[in-house]
């Protein structure tokens, strides 16, 4: 009896010992937007060597899975920081709360500009959002001889996507299958994506932009739903892939970060949109129309639980980094100006909660 009593105690001590290594992190864990990772990346690696913390540990989910999982509760089984190319949405702050979520610090650290890209090997793409919009949307605006319906009663008539070519969009593009490799609906570029370029070429129609106002839910639909029937491909969360897959097919587009373009120089170019190129000059001064703002969000209850997560915010909202002639501007981001930056900096030392 007393063996076994003896023997259930190592196993309770065990077992509680287990816990509480479970229970407890001595690295910051960082999911989110594949955008901001390699930003994200470097400031982790330079916190890693210029502190005595451990080096944080960063995957790459997208920002709508790194939102989800951020956003799934308290304590270290779950995410401190995610980053994210786009804002958080209300539904996932609300989201946030229901699961124990409520203190959250926003972090906008600064620009990033989305490019439409083909290998550095065939010639640059200039293109209008217009034509992209009829190129990835899944209906189009019915067209003369070609039978369209109303789309969702909203009273334009619509068709579904007949358009095989760029030339068939547009007779001065190339006569080369639309093929083009994108984000999943799980990221942040993605969402940028229909809202600044598929949306911004769909309210170039008259009527189109006039059903917003009448009718903003299939207005939505109408300009955010892209095309299901092979045109556009998901190539998931790695950016590095589409590069890849770019250089082997030059007749191919891409749509990614400025980062990734600003990195892979060498081997694609970035598309003219609207007649202006993706320059950091262009996102900078806001002419390159597809351009969007980058965020992190911090968990309040895990600071002082986790070490390093204060430490963490002032070398990503130092000058040395941030700053217009900091290292992350090196790797393609684009700073927010200086009073926009010292905000921002002031936000985040004072850790204030996000306002929605």
């Amino acid at each position: 009896m007393i063996t076994k009593r003896l023997a259930l105690g190592v196993a309770l001590a065990v077992s509680a010992t287990v816990a509480n290594a479970a229970a407890s992190r001595d690295y910051i864990s960082i999911v989110g937007s594949s955008t901001v990772y390699p930003f994200a990346t470097v400031v982790a690696e330079n916190f890693g060597k210029t502190t005595s913390f451990k080096t944080p540990k960063i995957e790459s989910t997208g920002s709508g899975g790194g939102l989800k999982l951020f956003c799934a509760g308290v304590g270290v089984e779950h995410p401190d920081v995610t980053n994210a190319s786009r804002r958080i949405k209300s539904s996932e702050v609300k989201t946030c709360a229901k699961n124990g979520v409520n203190d959250i610090v926003e972090v906008k650290i600064g620009y990033d500009g989305i490019v439409i890209a083909n290998a550095k090997t065939a010639d640059q793409f200039k293109i209008t959002r217009k034509e992209l919009f009829l190129a990835l949307a899944k209906d189009v605006p019915a067209t003369d001889g070609l039978k369209g319906a109303s789309f969702k009663d909203a009273g334009v008539k619509t068709m579904p996507n007949p358009y095989k070519t760029w030339a068939d969009v547009n007779p001065s593009l190339p006569n080369t299958k639309i093929e083009v490799l994108g984000p999943p609906p799980t990221s942040g570029t993605r969402d940028a994506f229909v809202e600044l370029a598929m949306e911004g070429g769909c309210k170039k129609f008259p009527d189109i932009k006039a059903m917003k106002k009448k009718n903003k839910k299939a207005y939505k639909a109408l300009c955010h739903t892209i095309r299901e029937d092979g045109a556009f491909i998901e190539a998931g969360e790695n950016d590095n892939l589409i590069v890849q897959k770019l250089e082997a097919n030059p007749n191919a587009l891409g749509i990614f970060g400025f980062s990734f373009l600003d990195q892979n120089s060498d081997k694609v170019q970035g598309s003219q949109v609207d007649g202006v190129a993706p320059t950091f000059d262009a996102i900078a001064d806001g002419s390159y129309p597809v351009s969007r703002p980058l965020f992190f969000y911090v968990k309040k209850a895990h600071i002082g639980s986790v070490p390093g997560i204060k430490e963490y915010l002032a070398e990503f909202t130092a000058e040395k980094a941030w700053g217009d002639e900091g290292y992350l501007a090196d790797k393609g981001m684009i700073p927010m100006p200086q009073d926009e930056r010292a905000k921002f900096a002031a936000d985040v030392k004072g850790l204030k909660n996000l306002e929605m």
